[in-house]
């Protein structure tokens, strides 16, 4: 239900990167301390998202953007506070936008059965993007 998860749970096949790192480093460079560790390409489906701790301290794959809540079901709308900490949001103004998580519109993962048209639109356009081509599990590390 988009919950947060324990990152060892879903980094099968994720690579981490940032600016500031090799490659191949695998994990944000240790000057990222804060609650948001870099961008990640999924390579699952290959697509770009920024990687954020909750309030509870676990990792999620935050998609790039916002949508507005209305398009996107209860329990899966996320805000990211200043200091990067991903927060799930419980009740939201119409006017109020969000953010996604990833693993709730990954090609490679389970859908959702939210029916929620903006997840479903999303989640083909990462399909078309990847258009095929096989990922590697296990191409990167967590953030710490």
């Amino acid at each position: 239900m988009g919950d947060p998860v324990l990152v060892g749970e879903v980094l099968t096949g994720m690579a981490v990167l940032d600016a500031g790192a090799p490659v191949d480093a695998g994990v944000p460079a240790q000057r990222d301390t804060g609650a948001g560790a870099g961008t990640a390409t999924c390579g699952r489906c290959g697509a770009r998202a920024d990687w954020h701790r909750t309030v509870r301290g676990k990792w999620i794959l935050i998609e790039v953007g916002e949508w507005p809540v209305g398009s996107v079901p209860a329990g899966r709308r996320w805000r990211v506070a200043g200091d990067g900490t991903a927060v799930n949001l419980g009740g939201a103004q119409p006017s109020d936008t969000c953010r996604i998580c990833h693993f709730d519109v990954c090609p490679a993962q389970p859908a959702p059965p939210t029916g929620s048209p903006t997840l479903q639109a999303l989640r083909r356009e990462h399909a078309r993007r990847q258009g095929g081509r096989d990922h590697v599990a296990g191409a990167g590390r967590a953030p710490r």
